[in-house]
């Protein structure tokens, strides 16, 4: 049996006059859907510092804090079917972040080089992430569940 891709995803939420969502989307790649930041675990690092790491490298947003982690969720790659854990954290990001910007990706991954187009989203979300990736937004808030998330048990 092959090993999981440990994995982290981000749910980093602006408090403004509603609670916000950081998304991205891929510029030059619409194909791959609204997204939120994540990523995979380096050996030896903690989930937390990679959810971090993984924000900034896709956002380039430095002042998210971890509020608490959510879930672990075992679930395929959507294309290449090969395992997956993702450990999904609740972050929060000041209110005064930039409403939208651009970010070229660093890092070592397969993004590296790409530019995502970042923006927040008001909660609850109109339309759903790519690979389901919204479906536990409502382990913050039972007022933030989606289609993909109402399908889950909380």
């Amino acid at each position: 049996m092959t090993r999981p891709r440990i994995r982290v995803a981000a749910y980093v939420i602006r408090l403004r006059t509603v609670p916000e969502l950081l998304v991205f989307d891929h510029v030059g790649m619409p194909q791959a859907g609204t997204q939120i930041p994540a990523g995979g675990v380096h050996p030896d690092e903690d989930p937390e510092q990679a959810v971090l790491r993984e924000v900034f490298e896709e956002t380039g947003l430095r002042t998210a804090l971890v509020i608490q982690q959510l879930v672990v969720v075992n679930k395929p790659h959507p294309d290449t079917r090969q395992p997956r854990r993702t450990t999904y954290f609740h972050l929060q990001a000041p209110a005064a972040t930039a409403d939208t910007w651009n970010h070229t990706v660093s890092g070592d991954g397969d993004d590296t080089g790409l530019t995502f187009a970042c923006r927040f989203l008001p909660l609850p979300l109109e339309e759903p992430l790519a690979d389901d990736q919204d479906a536990w937004l409502a382990h913050i808030d039972p007022l933030w569940a989606t289609a993909s998330g109402s399908r889950r048990r909380l």
